[in-house]
C-alpha cells in the first residue's frame, strides 16, 4: 500500500478573518474524515508574516488535530527550528505526545526566507549554530532529567509519551544537514530526492558511530488534487495552484532543492509540469505512487472543492489501492 497524506498550510490569498476562521474548522472536519477513512498522516508547516495567511503554528494546529481524531498521524513539515525557543518547544512537543499517544512527527529545517529570521529578531548567519543547539536541548530535555543550560539548570517536564523520545528528524538539501541528522544519531529527512546526499548520510553515520534511516520524497512525488472532470477543476481552480507554485517560487534561490520546484508562469504551464495535477480516481490508482499527496485545499481552494477532492480519494482511491497490487508503500516525504 502507498503511504497516504493530506496536506494543509491553510493558504488563503483572499482570506477575511471570518473565511479563515471557516477554513481553519474546515480542515480539522477533513483531516477528521481521513482518519476515518485510513489516510496515514496530515501534513503541515510553518511560515512566518505571509501576505497570503501560511499557516505560522503547526503545533498549535496539530494539537486541534489531535482533538478532532483518533488515530492519524500530524507531520509538522517542516518547523524551522532556529526561530523556536528550545526549551519552550520541548515542552510543547512532549504535551502533544502525550496528549496524542505518540502520533506527532516533527522535521527540523533551518527555512531558507531571511526575512522570517530578521523579523523575529534572530541572526540568519547563527542559524546552523542555533540548531545545533535546538536539537541537542530537544533530545537532552525529553530524558526529564536536571541538565545544564546556558549556565543554568534546567529541567523540562513531563516527559514524553514516546520512548526513547518523540519521532524528529533533521530536514534540509545540505551536507550540514545529513552531518548534523547523522551526527545526532536523528533520522534525515531530504527536501527533494536526492539519493547522492541520502549516501553522503548514511557514510556519515558510519563515521560517528550512529545508525539512522531517511524520509526522502521519491523520484516522483506530485501533489495532487482529485475530480471527476479535471479539465474543468483546471479551467475552474488551476488559479489556486499557480498561486501556490509562483509563491514557492520566489522563495526558492537557485542553491535551494525541493520536492515541490516549479518553474511555470501559467496554469496551462503548470498542468503540463505536473508537479501539481488533477486526477481522477482511475488516474491516481494508475500513477502507481510510493506516496500519495492530497493537498485539497491549495492556495485558497474553495472550501467546497476541498471537500470534493477528499471524499473521491477516500471513496474513489482508498478502497481500490488494496486489489491494485502495488507494493508496500514507505513515508518517504
Amino acid at each position: 500500500m502507498p503511504f497516504t497524506v493530506v496536506r494543509f498550510n491553510l493558504v488563503d490569498p483572499r482570506a477575511t478573518p471570518e473565511s479563515l476562521s471557516e477554513r481553519y474548522r474546515a480542515a480539522l472536519d477533513m483531516a477528521a474524515y481521513a482518519d476515518a477513512h485510513g489516510i496515514d498522516t496530515v501534513q503541515t508547516e510553518e511560515h512566518h508574516g505571509v501576505e497570503n495567511n501560511w499557516l505560522p503554528s503547526p503545533f498549535t494546529f496539530a494539537g486541534a488535530v489531535f482533538g478532532a481524531t483518533e488515530r492519524i498521524a500530524v507531520t509538522v513539515s517542516a518547523i524551522i527550528g532556529p526561530l523556536h525557543d528550545p526549551l519552550r518547544l520541548a515542552e510543547d512537543i512532549a504535551v502533544l505526545d502525550l496528549l496524542s499517544g505518540g502520533r506527532l512527527v516533527t522535521v527540523a529545517g533551518i527555512g531558507y526566507r531571511p526575512e522570517e529570521y530578521e523579523e523575529r529578531g534572530v541572526d540568519w548567519g547563527r542559524r546552523g549554530r542555533l540548531q545545533d543547539l535546538l536539537l541537542e536541548t530537544l533530545l537532552t530535555a525529553w530524558t526529564g532529567e536536571p541538565f545544564t543550560y546556558q549556565g543554568r539548570t534546567v529541567r523540562v517536564t513531563p516527559r514524553p509519551f514516546t520512548r526513547p523520545h518523540p519521532l524528529l528528524l533533521v530536514g534540509g538539501s545540505s551536507r550540514a544537514a545529513a552531518r548534523r541528522a547523522a551526527r545526532l544519531g536523528l533520522p534525515f529527512f531530504p527536501s527533494a530526492h536526492l539519493p547522492e546526499l541520502e549516501a553522503y548520510y548514511r557514510e556519515r553515520c558510519a563515521e560517528y558511530g550512529t545508525e539512522g534511516w531517511t524520509m526522502m520524497p521519491a523520484e516522483e512525488t506530485p501533489l495532487l488534487h482529485l475530480s471527476e472532470d479535471p479539465d474543468r477543476t483546471w479551467a475552474e481552480h488551476g488559479e489556486h495552484f499557480l498561486h501556490e507554485a509562483r509563491t514557492y517560487a520566489s522563495w526558492q534561490s537557485k542553491d535551494i532543492r525541493s520536492a515541490v520546484r516549479s518553474a511555470a508562469t501559467t496554469v496551462a504551464e503548470l498542468r503540463a509540469e505536473g508537479v501539481y495535477r488533477v486526477v481522477t480516481p482511475d488516474e491516481c490508482l494508475a500513477l502507481g505512487l510510493e506516496t500519495l499527496v492530497l493537498h485539497p485545499l491549495c492556495g485558497g481552494m474553495p472550501v467546497e472543492e476541498g471537500r470534493r477532492s477528499l471524499r473521491l480519494f477516500c471513496d474513489g482511491v482508498l478502497p481500490r489501492l488494496g486489489a491494485q497490487g502495488l507494493g508496500p508503500g514507505q513515508f518517504r516525504g
